[in-house]
């Protein structure tokens, strides 16, 4: 079996007007995802999605990166990305043992079309096998429990819009410390007391800074919520303050999650070097795939961290992100957004199975399990501008 093409298809879905909102990131105008194509000479196809802006990642995928991988055999999956990422170092590195990463495909949009890449090239390869793709990277289990991830009310509003995360059965939710409204300590503790209330004192919180404060108003506010029994305390700091982060940590009881914008397995060594984080939330679509993030997984479980990957965009994403969390031993917990996200639910032929109890469970088909609706790229046809504008 050889892979034949690799394609890249930039995809958009315009956020409606009333659905709008700002947010520490500005206002959400639309959101964008990379479809990825691997197609096979036995007529197999795989997909994957590729975080950043779509433009970009298909220049890379389809000028830098198929010419490395067409022809080679899907089954050769660790071998392919070891290609990806060496780039033309990758027979010395392979030969020698030791990795010689192409200065340009380390970090950034490279990356994330490299991670997309990987996720279509496993889809592939466990339809080869003809086994869903959590069995081919090793399963630990077929369900996981989810959480509601959402959170922007301001307010006392806070109380009916997290109560509703509850109500779906979900017992863990999550909210960010920036509403609606802006920020200020006061103004999120008046939120979190009214999330505690909405959801009673059984179901698990969390708070999300997105990287947004300083480490002495981190400090500041963890302290201030400490009382309110936070399950952990997400991206405190800008993800380029390792150190810092760590500093956030020490000054809290409250557990540290970070890593959405980490890349590699690198950024996360560094991470647990610095006793920086409880939970680590790689991102598939980002970190570098299933191949970097089942390398994240063994590495973070050995510093008694445990996983929570970052399932933000398409439905491809989540899917990955589910496989994800059912062959990964130290992962507790799986992200299930409740923000508006169209290419989530209507992108993909076949239901996600979100139980009542809030549980998500695994696809029984093979590969990825999930196939693109017939008009999904007529749908969610590429948008050019920005997502977010202030």
């Amino acid at each position: 079996m050889k892979i034949t093409k690799v394609s890249a298809i930039p995809m958009s879905v315009p956020v409606p007007v009333e659905k709008r909102h700002r947010t520490d990131l500005g206002t959400k105008v639309k959101s964008d995802a990379t479809l990825i194509r691997v197609e096979t000479d036995n007529g197999l196809v795989g997909i994957g999605a590729a975080l950043g802006s779509p433009p970009v990642v298909k220049a890379i995928v389809e000028h830098e990166l198929a010419p490395e991988v067409e022809g080679e055999n899907p089954l050769f999956s660790e071998l392919i990305f070891e290609k990806m990422y060496n780039g033309s170092r990758a027979e010395p590195a392979l030969a020698r043992g030791v990795t010689q990463a192409d200065e340009s495909r380390r970090r950034g949009m490279a990356m994330e079309a490299i991670a997309g890449i990987d996720i279509a090239v496993w889809d592939v390869k466990a339809q080869a096998l003809g086994i869903p793709l959590y069995q081919a990277l090793g399963a630990v289990r077929s369900s996981v429990r989810g959480y509601a991830s959402g959170g922007w009310a301001p307010g006392d509003e806070a109380e009916a819009e997290l109560g509703g995360y509850a109500s779906k059965g979900f017992t863990a939710c999550k909210m960010r410390v920036v509403g609606r409204d802006g920020f200020s300590i006061e103004k999120c503790l008046k939120r979190v007391e009214a999330a505690r209330r909405g959801i009673g004192p059984n179901v698990e919180l969390m708070v999300d800074a997105h990287g947004s404060l300083e480490v002495a108003v981190a400090i500041k506010l963890a302290k201030a919520l400490e009382p309110y029994d936070i399950a952990w305390f997400e991206e405190p700091v800008t993800p380029d303050d390792h150190a810092g982060q760590a500093e956030v940590r020490r000054a809290t009881t409250i557990p540290i999650a970070s890593g959405e914008r980490e890349f590699t397995r690198f950024d996360f060594a560094d991470l647990l070097e610095k006793r920086a984080l409880d939970i680590a939330q790689p991102d598939v679509a980002r970190a570098g795939g299933l191949t970097e993030i089942r390398r994240i997984s063994a590495l973070t479980s050995t510093y008694g961290v445990r996983l929570a990957p970052h399932a933000w965009g398409s439905g491809i994403l989540f899917a990955a992100s589910i496989h994800t969390a059912m062959s990964s031993p130290n992962c507790h917990i799986l992200e299930v957004t409740q923000g508006y996200m169209p290419m989530m639910w209507d992108l993909l032929n076949e239901p996600f199975d979100i139980r009542s109890d809030g549980t998500v469970h695994a696809p029984d088909r093979p590969g990825l399990g999930f196939t693109l609706r017939a008009d999904a790229l007529d749908k969610f046809k590429y948008l050019p501008g920005p997502e977010f504008v202030f």
